[in-house]
């Protein structure tokens, strides 16, 4: 007889932790990887939920749809370091070509992991007690989280759409080999990844119509859809209607930097101005989201006044609150670890400002997230920076720099942590999970992330260097430039101003997520913008001619297996390059 089994389903198990771990580096890695290309993240729990039930379900024959929450929870806390590191780090490896700042890469990768690891702890245990207030008091949709959870609810089109992701990472792989073995040979046009069309045809180098020879930034554009468009559009307005215009009515100082091509306006006029948007955004989602801070602040009090969770699917606040305090101390003993020049108070006041920034910061990202499904991520990562160099400012600047960084990229993984935790538990709740099971399980993942990426960073540059045209790094190209103009004191005012302002314009008229995405456009190469909207328009006619439906069960299965497929070809190619001189 078969054997009856009674209680509840299995959740929070060994399967689904260990399986988490080995889906979260591979999906950390493919991100990690894509992120240092296109300048953006995407969220890794609709792919975790794909990959889990092709193992969970598939292989090991188990049929837990909590299990497979908590799977998916667990490795999308793993990929979630990837973005905060990939959007802050670079920045050390880009300033250390500089000769006034030496080599900034020599800092301790231990005290830089556990910094991130703290960082994490830190925002999760904020942004915990405030899911009753996001998800059942004010109802944010978390659209990642929605899809995430219809996922869930489909066993037999999980183990189909995972079959259709492998069998995309395949070929995607293999295109990969093909265009850095073979590309260059079938036309004097393609040089490394780039295709110049544009050059081919005659037409003005200001243009830039050249093509990223990429089926990952397809994929990327495929998922982001028409709301994608808008990265475009920053691309489309700097080269295709700005350029000309400078080109015909610059002064000679303008029509110089015209003349020397799409590169040097991008790095002399459309990064300062993409910068500015990115900042003016996030200040601008500030004082957007002041209401809901508010209203943050008394859903904690609430928490913190209750003392019937005992026992209940909720975590107690005041082991969120141990978090709080524990993180904070420790983060401040790694601070005088990694600058033992730097005082105890300076240590103090960074890690008092870092922690109070977190909160503020992770409370607006995920509200964003949760309306639009886009994150001001790099603007406040920019902000915080900005001012960490300020308190900083009494040591040499190579310490100022070290210093700011990896606080900064605790500070980004902090964030992006509190805003993958609440898209989970949105999915969560819409499965019926235990809020304080999935919390438990985004805590297992937040140690692995770290190590796998700053792994990764090292890797990477050493065989592609980061910036350059292989890996921009655009996040990273971004704050170091940053970095350089307050250090400097040269910064282009006007630019970051008016950029600033159209930003906050975007955000303040509720479209920030718009102005972060045409300020990534602005100062991203306009090869990545091209190939992404591809991959927009293919969506786009997707949805039109084959439906919503072909859209959710094969088109973003295919979608996602071109990036896992060109990002770990890309790294593996890394590893074997780098091992091989060591």
């Amino acid at each position: 007889m078969p054997q009856i089994r009674r209680g509840p389903y299995p959740e929070l198990t060994w399967p689904a932790i260990i399986v988490g771990w080995i889906l979260g580096v591979v999906i950390a890695i493919s991100m990690g990887y894509a992120s240092l290309i296109l300048g953006f993240s995407i969220e890794g729990s609709e792919l975790a939920a794909i990959l889990g039930w092709g193992v969970l379900r598939g292989l090991l024959r188990r049929s837990s749809i909590v299990e497979n929450n908590i799977n998916q929870s667990i490795a999308s806390a793993v990929n979630a370091a990837s973005s905060g590191i990939m959007f802050s780090l670079p920045a050390l490896f880009i300033l250390s070509g500089e000769s006034t700042y030496g080599d900034l890469t020599g800092f301790n990768q231990v005290l830089l992991v556990c910094a991130c690891i703290l960082g994490a702890i830190v925002g999760l245990s904020f942004v915990i007690p405030l899911r009753k207030q996001m998800i059942d008091f004010n109802r944010l949709a978390y659209p990642g989280g929605i899809a995430t959870a219809a996922i869930l609810k489909s066993p037999g089109a999980g183990l189909r759409k995972a079959s259709y992701l492998l069998g995309a990472a395949v070929f995607s792989g293999m295109v990969y080999l093909w265009v850095i073995n073979y590309g260059g040979d079938i036309s004097e046009h393609i040089q490394g990844k780039y295709f110049h069309l544009g050059e081919m045809r005659g037409w003005p180098s200001y243009l830039s119509i050249s093509f990223y020879l990429s089926v990952m930034t397809i994929g990327v554009g495929f998922l982001s859809g028409k709301n994608g468009l808008w990265f475009g559009a920053g691309g489309f307005i700097c080269y295709w209607f700005l350029s000309p215009l400078l080109a015909q009515f610059g002064n000679p100082e303008v029509l110089d930097v015209v003349e020397k091509g799409p590169k040097a306006l991008r790095g002399t006029l459309f990064l300062p101005a993409g910068i500015g948007m990115l900042i003016g955004a996030a200040v601008g989602s500030i004082v957007f989201a002041a209401p809901m801070i508010k209203s943050a602040l008394v859903s904690m009090q609430k928490a913190a006044k209750d003392r019937s969770d005992t026992g209940s699917d909720e975590m107690p606040i005041r082991q969120l609150y141990l978090g709080v305090s524990i993180g904070s101390v420790l983060l401040v003993v790694v601070g005088l670890f990694t600058v033992p020049e730097m005082t105890v108070g300076t240590a103090i006041l960074m890690t008092v400002v870092g922690v109070l920034w977190i909160w503020v910061a992770g409370v607006i990202v995920s509200e964003t997230v949760g309306r639009t499904n886009w994150s001001p991520l790099s603007g406040m990562t920019l902000i915080a920076v900005t001012i960490l160099t300020f308190i900083t400012s009494g040591m040499t600047d190579a310490q100022t720099i070290v210093a700011s960084v990896i606080l900064g990229a605790a500070i980004c993984v902090a964030i992006s942590q509190a805003s993958d935790m609440m898209l989970d538990l949105k999915a969560g709740y819409l499965v019926g999970a235990r809020p304080k099971m999935q919390a438990y399980g985004q805590y297992l993942g937040t140690w692995l992330g770290p190590i796998v990426v700053v792994g990764l960073i090292f890797v990477l540059h050493e065989r592609y260097t980061l910036g350059s045209d292989h890996l921009p790094a655009p996040q990273g190209t971004a704050l170091a430039t940053t970095i350089q103009g307050l250090l400097g004191g040269d910064i282009p005012a006007y630019r970051y101003g008016a950029g600033a302002g159209l930003g906050l314009l975007f955000a303040l008229s509720g479209f920030g997520g718009i102005g972060v995405l045409v300020g990534l456009g602005f100062y991203m190469p306009f090869a990545i913008v091209l190939t992404y909207t591809i991959g927009n328009f293919l969506r786009i006619a997707a949805d039109k001619w084959l439906g919503r439906r072909w859209v959710d069960e094969v088109g973003i299965p295919v979608a996602a297996g071109l990036i896992v497929g060109e990002a770990l070809v890309g790294v593996g190619n890394a590893m074997i390059v780098v091992a091989s001189k060591a």
